[in-house]
């Protein structure tokens, strides 16, 4: 099928998952890129100013 590549996923689903292990926490990379990615835009709500009304 033409352009069925297109449509594939970036990264290869059918293998087995990467795991991060510290102690008894178990996490694996996709999530942690989610925590970080979540951390990062609380950050940026942190210190990116409110936009502001014209007075």
């Amino acid at each position: 099928m033409p352009g069925g590549r297109a449509l594939a996923a970036p990264v290869d689903l059918n293998g087995t998952g990467h795991y991060v292990h510290w102690g008894v926490i178990q996490l694996s990379v996709a999530n942690l890129v989610v925590i970080g990615v979540m951390v990062a835009v609380f950050v940026l709500a942190l210190l990116l100013p409110f936009p502001r009304g014209r007075r």
